[in-house]
C-alpha cells in the first residue's frame, strides 16, 4: 500500500488550503538535509541527496522512510472481524495472530475507497491506511461499525519503514529476534528499550520492515537506525520510483472510487471464502467482472525511447481515439528506461502487445510488460533469502 500525492486540503468554509502539519521527525529530516514538500497534508522529505542515488541505495542496502503521515487504526470488540468483513473483501476472520493481509476498503458499487493493511493483534485488528484518505477512511469505517466494535486512531504513534536487502542486518542489531519474521508477519518487540510493533512488509518490492513506535521516541529511533552502516534516510521521490518498479499501485492515481479490484488487477485481495460467500460491498459487480472481465485493466508498460510518460497520457487505438489512460509513469533507475502503468481495454492486455500513447500531443509507443518490472525480494516463510 502507498499514498496519493495530491496534497491540497480544503477547509469547509472558504476553500483556502490548510497549512501542512509537521511530523514527529520534522526537525530530524531538516537536520539531515532533506528537501521538504507538502504531501498528504504534511511537510515531508522528498529527497536528501537525490532521488536516483536514494533509489539505488535502497535496492542495494537499506533505506529509512518516514511514513508517519499514514493512518494507524485499531479496531476491537466483539464482532470486529465480521464488522471489517462487511467493508473489506479479505478473509479477516481467518487471520492468525501476527498475520497480515493487504485489503481494500470498498464503496457500495465495488469501487476502491482505499487500499490498506490489516494485522491481527491478540485482542483486535491493526490497520494502516493511506495518509491523504485517513480522515475519510476513519469516518467511513466508524459509520459502518456496530456499537460493540471500537475504532481508535493511533495518532500518537509514528511509523517508519526500513527497506532493502540489508534492512534485516541493521534492524536485528537493535531489535533482537526480528529476523525470525517472514513476509506479512508481525510482532511486538523492544527496540533499544522502546516498545515497537514491527512487521516484515513495505511498499518497495524489497525485503524490509515497518516499525510502529511512540511518536515521542521517533527521533531517537530514527537516529539509531540511520547510524547503522547499511542505512540512509530516503525521501518520497525514491519511494515512488521503487513502488513503480515493483508494480505496486498508488492510491489516488492507479486506484480510485471508480476502479474495482478486478480492473486494478488486485484479484489476490479477494479471498476465496469471501468470493463464494459475498457480504462485502460491490460483490455482485466484482464477481461479474471476474467472470467476464472489466472494461479496462491495469497493466505495465515499457515505453520506447528515453522520455518518461506521465499520469494523464492517453492510450489510443488505431484511429487515434482515446481508449485508456496512463496512471503512473517515470524513469526506472534500476532498468534505465521509462516505465508506466495504464488502464487499457481487453484487446491490449496481453504482454508484448504494442500500445500507442499520446502525451501533450506527442505520439509515443509502448509495449505491455509483465509486472513487477523489478522482481520482488520478499522473504517468505519456508523460502531462503535470495
Amino acid at each position: 500500500m502507498s499514498d496519493q500525492t495530491d496534497t491540497t486540503e480544503q477547509t469547509g468554509d472558504d476553500h483556502a488550503p490548510l497549512a501542512p502539519l509537521a511530523l514527529p521527525l520534522d526537525a530530524w529530516h531538516r537536520a539531515a538535509g532533506a528537501r521538504m514538500v507538502a504531501f498528504a497534508g504534511y511537510e515531508m522529505p522528498i529527497q536528501y541527496e537525490g532521488i536516483i542515488a536514494e533509489h539505488l541505495w535502497t535496492r542495494e542496502n537499506a533505506g529509512l522512510f518516514d511514513v508517519s503521515h499514514m493512518g494507524q487504526l485499531y479496531v476491537s470488540g466483539d464482532g470486529a472481524a465480521a464488522a471489517l468483513e462487511s467493508l473489506l473483501p479479505g478473509d479477516i476472520a481467518g487471520l492468525g495472530e501476527g498475520r497480515m493481509r493487504y485489503s481494500l476498503l470498498l464503496a457500495d458499487n465495488g469501487g476502491i475507497l482505499d487500499d490498506l493493511m490489516v494485522t491481527r493483534w491478540k485482542s483486535g485488528f491493526y490497520l494502516v491506511v493511506n495518509g491523504a484518505t485517513k480522515a475519510d477512511d476513519i469516518a467511513h469505517i466508524h459509520e459502518h461499525l456496530p456499537e460493540d466494535v471500537t475504532l481508535n486512531h493511533m495518532d500518537e504513534a509514528a511509523l517508519l519503514a526500513l527497506q532493502g536487502p540489508k534492512a534485516v542486518d541493521a534492524l536485528a542489531r537493535l531489535a533482537p529476534g526480528v529476523a525470525a519474521l517472514t513476509f506479512m508477519t508481525a510482532g511486538a518487540f523492544t527496540l533499544d528499550g522502546v516498545p515497537a510493533w514491527i512487521s516484515r512488509s513495505g511498499y518497495t518490492g524489497e525485503d524490509g520492515f515497518e516499525i510502529s513506535i511512540p511518536a515521542e521516541d521517533a527521533p531517537r529511533i530514527a537516529a539509531l537506525l540511520a547510524d547503522q552502516p547499511e542505512v540512509k534516510p530516503i525521501g518520497l521521490g525514491a519511494r515512488d520510483s521503487l513502488r513503480l518498479e515493483a508494480g505496486l499501485p498508488l492510491y489516488g492515481h492507479d486506484l480510485d472510487p471508480e476502479t474495482t479490484p478486478v480492473a486494478a488487477d488486485l484479484g489476490f485481495a479477494l479471498s476465496k471464502r469471501r468470493r463464494e460467500e459475498g457480504g462485502f460491498p460491490g460483490h455482485e459487480r466484482i464477481m461479474a467482472e471476474r467472470e467476464h472481465g472489466a472494461a479496462l485493466t491495469r497493466v505495465g508498460l515499457f515505453v520506447d525511447g528515453r522520455q518518461p510518460v506521465r499520469e494523464g497520457a492517453a492510450v489510443v487505438d488505431a484511429q487515434g481515439d482515446t481508449v485508456g489512460r496512463v496512471t503512473s509513469g517515470g524513469f526506472s533507475p534500476s532498468l534505465q528506461r521509462p516505465i508506466a502503468m495504464a488502464y487499457v481495454p481487453a484487446a491490449m492486455v496481453s504482454p508484448g502487445k504494442v500500445v500507442s500513447l499520446v502525451q501533450r500531443g506527442k505520439p509515443l509507443s509502448a509495449i505491455v510488460a509483465t509486472m513487477p518490472f523489478v522482481p520482488h525480494r520478499y522473504v517468505r516463510q519456508g523460502k531462503p533469502k535470495p
